[in-house]
């Protein structure tokens, strides 16, 4: 991206980063804090459900906006993604830094964990480096106090020179507080003295060289001493945000560009090389974070996290950590499989009403006949199945993953998986995005922003798809009770079953980690990264919170992309079974043309053209089956499993075609909503094939070896 002239006197950073006011006196205030310190309840908290998000221009990562009214002033809460530090890799943090740095907002809270202040300091003394209108919020102030830790937040206000306020967010205590405090510093109210953070001498000359230099080309726009640090640092990421915010290139300035060179050549004289600087940058806001914590907080109880630590020996054990995880997984499937049954019923009986209705509509208003097939018998008949799949096993999934996180238990999950990831070549958090797959793939495509390597998220997004999400479940369980499950006695059928299922998962993700292996040696090469994983401590869950974020931010943003796929594709499928040629179906015409193909695979041509034509949702595979073989013109599902095991039998399956089915419902495609969600995520069309392909090919090649084995074998 070109940089606009400075005489424009508008960086396209900042018209980015600009939030949109309704009114010119709107007070915008940027939420800033480390992941895990309850930034997101504060935001909530204050705004309520009168907030939205979206995304930053040119960018994947989402922004949570909210509006709060405090006395006579309209603010404009603006949740940034949580950062560790200002000078940031991954895309949320770079937005997270740039907004503070450039956005210009008129205070920036920094939220902090009151029972681990010491190590949130670092964010804040970063903050206070660049901008002095910051109120520090210090929550989760009653787990503190419960653990007996003691912070004298007005010594803490003393020794920072900026507001500092006590909250616990979840019980909204403290808001108004901290209210009171951005209303002051937001409208200048109070004077504030920051903090004056000095480094060693031989970096304060380095400073000292150039910060006038910058100070008389900034025009203060911006600290000229972060900057001067920033340059010497090197941090080129940052330098182009620099850049960008003030609409020129700082370094096009020869007079600059030497005094740069002539205090980089006093630190290398001085045997402070890069890495060295960067390593006394970090040291000394690391040693004065240390030196106010010891001033500010008390412990009556050194070990109040011991009962934390008790329950990670067994969840993060080598001997129980799997075990466990794999059980805590085991119960969450069957609690989906087994919960959304009923409403999955009930949901299909109220749409399945609606369009018996719409019938009769179509019929007293004497419309086309072929106007009402396409419209209520394809693209509506297609909703409703979408639908009714698809929203109970995502609306008790998403809250139980979700219940998980707020325990803070999904951070022991990607522990506990990193060594296998490393091996693979991946990255560690790729274990959650994995886990966020067994609900809705494009969820985990999404979730994988939190991966900060671009090449190791990208690997993350291509290998999501093999774990199988709720919309594959039903094919699975369907497959394993009536052919896998169905050559044992009855007293066996469901525990064989169920282990069937359950090999088919294990085998996706050894899947995820052998093709991520392959593609970190190939097209995607590189050395895993490393990253901090945080343990936060255990919480007790809020269950209002819960529901908003799986609800809305989860169940219904991808109810809404699988809908959108879903009403067109109907339309698609309802034209390919009742257009004809030569007294049969374009359906029946396509599933001949691939017969051969099937068969070679262990299945037919009707069901690949199923798996074809359920690409807006894998939920509708099965009842295209069932119609191709009826010879049916509209989608249809059997009463029963033994009806549907009776008609499955009589056109040629045998345990080795159910068996094939469940490989390959495991191994193909992203659904038509994944692939959208990839293209947007990876931003790019190849990405989103490659992400089709992959799997495919793997699918291509598992059920080939497992069909002819077979074969060959004589066991068909």
């Amino acid at each position: 991206m070109g940089l606009t002239n400075k005489s424009t006197g508008i960086s396209l950073l900042q018209s980015e980063l600009k939030i949109e006011r309704i009114t010119p006196d709107d007070k915008v205030v940027a939420l800033s804090g480390n992941p895990n310190v309850g930034k997101s309840t504060v935001f909530n908290s204050l705004t309520g459900l009168n907030q939205h998000t979206g995304n930053w221009p040119g960018k994947t990562v989402t922004n949570a906006q909210g509006r709060y009214k405090y006395k006579d002033k309209n603010f404009i809460l603006v949740d940034i993604p949580g950062t560790y530090s200002l000078m940031a890799n991954s895309a949320e943090e770079e937005i997270a830094r740039d907004f503070v740095c450039f956005g210009n907002p008129d205070a920036v809270v920094v939220v902090t964990d009151a029972t681990c202040l010491e190590r949130n300091l670092n964010l804040v003394l970063q903050t206070l480096e660049i901008t002095e209108r910051v109120v520090v919020c210090v929550n989760l102030i009653d787990e503190a106090q419960r653990k007996k830790i003691r912070i004298n937040c007005d010594k803490l206000s003393e020794i920072l020179g900026v507001p500092v306020v006590a909250t616990a967010a979840r019980i909204k205590k403290g808001l108004n507080e901290l209210m009171d405090a951005v209303y002051e510093v937001s409208g200048g109210r109070i004077p504030l003295k920051p903090i004056k953070i000095t480094y060693d001498d031989e970096i304060e000359y380095a400073v000292a060289l150039i910060q006038p230099k910058i100070q008389q080309l900034t025009e203060g726009r911006i600290n000229p001493r972060w900057v001067a640090l920033r340059l010497l640092d090197g941090d080129k990421t940052l330098l182009n945000s620099i850049n960008r915010y003030l609409g020129f290139d700082l370094m096009s300035d020869n007079e600059l560009a030497e005094l740069l060179n002539k205090a980089k050549e006093y630190l290398a004289g001085k045997g402070v090389t890069t890495d060295v600087f960067r390593d006394r940058i970090v040291t000394r806001l690391i040693k004065i974070a240390e030196e106010i914590s010891s001033m500010t907080v008390t412990f009556a109880n050194r070990q109040y996290d011991r009962f934390d630590r008790k329950i990670d020996r067994i969840l993060t054990s080598k001997v129980f950590g799997f075990p466990v995880m794999l059980a805590l997984l085991a119960v969450v499937f069957w609690i989906t499989i087994e919960g959304a049954s009923l409403p999955s019923g009930l949901l299909a009986d109220f749409l399945f009403g609606i369009e018996e209705k719409l019938s009769s509509l179509f019929i007293t208003r004497r419309w086309p006949a072929w106007l009402h097939d396409i419209l209520v018998l394809g693209m509506f008949r297609t909703l409703a199945w979408v639908v009714s799949v698809m929203l109970p096993p995502m609306a008790i999934f998403f809250p139980l993953f979700t219940l998980l996180e707020d325990l803070g238990y999904l951070p022991r999950v990607a522990f506990n998986l990193d060594n296998f990831f490393k091996k693979a070549c991946a990255h560690g958090k790729q274990a959650l995005t994995m886990c966020m797959g067994f609900g809705c793939n494009a969820a985990g495509v999404v979730g994988c922003r939190i991966i900060d390597s671009p090449r190791e998220r990208l690997i993350a997004i291509l290998t999501n798809n093999f774990v199988p999400c709720n919309g594959r479940f039903p094919t699975l369980i369907a497959m394993s009770v009536i052919f896998i499950g169905g050559v044992v006695s009855e007293n066996f059928k469901s525990l064989i079953s169920t282990l069937a299922v359950t090999a088919v998962v294990i085998l996706g993700i050894l899947m995820t980690l052998l093709v991520s292996k392959i593609l970190s040696k190939t097209v995607l090469k590189g050395f895993p990264s490393s990253f901090t994983l945080e343990l936060p401590p255990y919480r007790k869950p809020q269950v209002g919170r819960i529901l908003i974020r799986s609800v809305f931010d989860r169940t219904l943003f991808v109810l809404g992309r699988a809908v959108a796929i879903a009403a067109p594709a109907g339309i698609v499928i309802w034209l390919m079974a009742n257009i004809k040629i030569n007294d049969a179906s374009l359906l029946t015409h396509a599933a001949n043309f691939l017969d051969p193909f099937g068969k070679m695979l262990g299945m037919d041509g009707y069901i690949l053209m199923a798996f074809i034509l359920g690409l807006p949702a894998n939920e509708i595979v099965i009842p295209i089956i069932v119609m191709s073989y009826l010879s049916a013109g509209a989608m249809l599902e059997p009463s029963s499993l033994e009806d549907l095991k009776n008609l499955l039998v009589s056109n040629g399956w045998t345990w080795v075609t159910g068996l094939c089915v469940m490989l390959f419902s495991l191994m193909h495609f992203p659904c038509g909503t994944t692939l959208w969600t990839i293209k947007k995520e990876a931003g790019s069309v190849k990405w989103a094939l490659a992400a089709f392909a992959i799997p495919t090919l793997a699918g291509f090649v598992i059920c080939f070896i497992v069909a002819n084995g077979a074969r060959l074998l004589g066991l068909v």
